[in-house]
């Protein structure tokens, strides 16, 4: 079942550890779809929050963090790779999840790569209609968690210490 938009109202943290183990639904340009367990998250948690491109303030790159949740955020990085994120909170907070990891995949920048996921989804809503939606998982185990500090943020100071990444466990 899809997850609803109500379910990104809510804290970034409190949404990327939750997405853990939830399904990322893709569909391809040939119209299938692919579904593949979400095993690895990111939280940015709002313009405090140094290592969030929401601290740099409101600019054209990040106008649709401040969006409504369950948008989809890419940008470019490296000039190379694209990185999906979901807009969560309240609207006009930007805070915002990075998809890290799911199925096969344990980069967000090879995630991307074999989805054909690009600049094309950005601002839209995560919906069946735009391609890129999340479903509650098909299993009602609950995953084994892990936290830590997030990947390549050292430049965030005291926030580059924070748990703020979530991998699934064995």
């Amino acid at each position: 079942m899809k997850v609803s938009q109500e379910f990104f109202n809510r804290p970034a943290d409190v949404v990327a550890r939750e997405l853990i183990a939830m399904e990322l639904c893709v569909r391809n340009p040939e119209g299938s779809v692919e579904r593949l367990i979400i095993t690895e998250t990111e939280a940015y948690m709002g313009p405090h929050d140094l290592a969030s491109h929401a601290s740099k303030g409101r600019t054209a790159r990040t106008e649709v963090m401040f969006g409504p949740p369950g948008s989809i955020y890419v940008y470019l990085i490296y000039g190379m790779y694209h990185m999906l994120n979901i807009v969560t909170g309240e609207e006009g907070y930007p805070a915002a999840v990075l998809i890290r990891g799911a199925g096969v995949y344990d980069g967000p920048g090879k995630l991307t790569r074999a989805l054909a996921i690009d600049g094309r989804y950005n601002a839209r809503s995560l919906s069946k209609e735009s391609g890129i939606w999340v479903e509650s998982p098909r299993t009602k185990s609950t995953p084994v968690i892990i936290e830590t500090p997030r990947i390549g943020v050292a430049y965030a100071k005291e926030w580059a210490l924070k748990e703020l990444r979530f991998v699934k466990g064995e």
